[in-house]
């Protein structure tokens, strides 16, 4: 069962000052899980149903994990996790730290400027491992990557993209590679020669990118509008314009 402290600890880590405190955060749900295996991140804690246990005995010997599972009912681990359903399995995991990436020969990395919504950060982490793109940089005001939200919007590409969170200005300002931007008064991106070396900015759907940011795009971009919606939901538009840049 789940002890009171380790419940205490779990519930800590849906807040970001707790988790930047334990240098900790949750992964919820089979799938997540899965996915956290076969990463780079370290598992301090697993807190499973026996099903989920005996289902996945082999790999959790594989992965050494055996000593530091836990067995929880389902309606233990409902209680402790963010998740309303896949409650049978719950990981604390170990957060990393992260080198700001550069372009390594022909690559896009997407930055991303005042993305608050953590649904949306996770879906466009999603859509972003889709397109292969490796590296995401956001802003100080983003999301915070370890949301619980965020992971669980994911649907395991966090442990496939690398996220850093920086100011935005100093970084851009280094930068050699052209830097596109979306725009509502960009040029169309299908008529526009798009560079498969390069940095992709995307800004909030309320204020779009910053003035600060603005000022080291070098190519405004936009998505060619056919009807009568004033704006996209950036995650559907990071999308759009990844596409357009892949093909």
């Amino acid at each position: 069962m789940i002890s009171k402290n380790q419940l205490k600890l779990i519930h800590a880590l849906e807040q970001k000052k707790q988790r930047k405190k334990h240098g900790l955060f949750l992964v919820q749900g089979e799938k997540n899980v899965a996915e956290l295996f076969n990463s780079g991140f370290i598992v301090k804690q697993l807190f499973a149903t026996s099903a989920y246990i005996n289902k996945n005995s082999a790999v959790l010997a594989s992965k050494g994990l055996v000593g530091i599972t836990v067995e929880a009912t389902e309606e233990e681990l409902k209680k402790a996790g963010t998740l309303v359903s896949n409650n049978s399995v719950l990981a604390v995991v170990e957060c990393k730290t992260t080198e700001l990436p550069s372009i390594r020969g022909n690559e896009l990395i997407l930055v991303l400027d005042q993305v608050g919504d953590p649904g949306n950060l996770g879906t466009i982490i999603r859509v972003a491992d889709w397109y292969g793109i490796e590296q995401i940089v956001c802003s100080p005001d983003c999301a915070d990557f370890y949301n619980p939200k965020v992971i669980a919007a994911t649907m395991g590409s966090f442990a496939r993209v690398q996220i850093s969170h920086t100011n935005l200005t100093e970084y851009l300002s280094q930068q050699t590679k052209p830097i596109y931007g979306a725009f509502l008064e960009g040029e169309d991106i299908h008529k526009t020669k798009l560079s498969n070396s390069a940095f992709i900015v995307m800004g909030s759907e309320s204020h779009g990118i910053s003035n600060d940011v603005a000022k080291f795009i070098t190519d405004k971009i936009t998505i060619p509008s056919f009807g009568q919606a004033e704006s996209l939901n950036v995650a559907m538009a990071t999308g759009i314009i990844l596409d357009n840049f892949k093909r």
